[in-house]
């Protein structure tokens, strides 16, 4: 379905555009980031999390913006990768970043792909800005495309909270993310999930692994 939201008004304008020169490029730099914020590289989460995955997996992130995330699992020998990125800057931005990564200009209220088209999706960062409201479409969009797994790396609160964002209301919400795919969906659950302080107050982030029951190597 097609759905134009405040949020996406504010990340498809300048607004947006700032986020994305702002934000690491590279794996290199994206890892020199996590490692300040957390004492650990993404790169390391990525190998704790999928480290044992066939490397020839589809994989599709939602939300990808400039690909750096994606570049971080092809560096760690991924080859079947898909971004969706609602930015269009973002997603010109990628082609001078990024090589054999498949990224286009897509919602997550409405994933231009098939039913169970990837074997694994995944958010990062993503859906922290999404309105409490709309959530349940973008959950519900990442379900349907995911043939095994679901993904994520998300600002976590034990009950949903919104906070400002750059002085901004409206665009930020902390929550439980991996239970409201549980709760949503009764034959998902959780395969593995790291809360992850950062180093310099007293935020947390999880990253969360989710599996299908009837994911076809059970």
């Amino acid at each position: 379905m097609e759905k134009f939201t405040d949020q996406i008004q504010q990340w498809s304008s300048k607004f947006g555009k700032e986020y994305t020169e702002r934000n690491p490029h590279t794996t290199e730099v994206m890892d020199e980031l996590y490692k300040k914020q957390f004492g650990l590289t993404r790169t390391e989460l990525n190998l704790t999390f999928l480290g044992n995955f066939d490397r020839s997996i589809k994989i599709l992130e939602v939300g990808s913006n400039v690909g750096a995330q994606l570049q971080g699992l092809q560096k760690i020998g991924f080859k079947n990768l898909y971004g969706i990125e609602i930015q269009s800057y973002a997603v010109e931005v990628s082609k001078q970043h990024t090589k054999n990564i498949n990224l286009i200009q897509g919602s997550a209220f409405d994933i231009p792909f098939k039913d169970s088209y990837f074997d694994l999706v995944f958010t990062s960062g993503v859906l922290i800005h999404i309105n409490p409201d709309d959530l349940s479409i973008a959950i519900r969009e990442i379900y349907r495309c995911a043939s095994e797994y679901i993904w994520g790396f998300e600002y976590y609160a034990d009950k949903r909270s919104e906070i400002q964002y750059r002085g901004h209301r409206n665009l930020l919400w902390k929550d439980n993310f991996a239970k409201l795919y549980l709760d949503k969906f009764r034959d998902l659950e959780l395969v593995k999930e790291k809360h992850i302080k950062y180093i310099d107050n007293d935020n947390v982030d999880s990253m969360f692994l989710i599996k299908k029951r009837n994911a076809k190597n059970d």
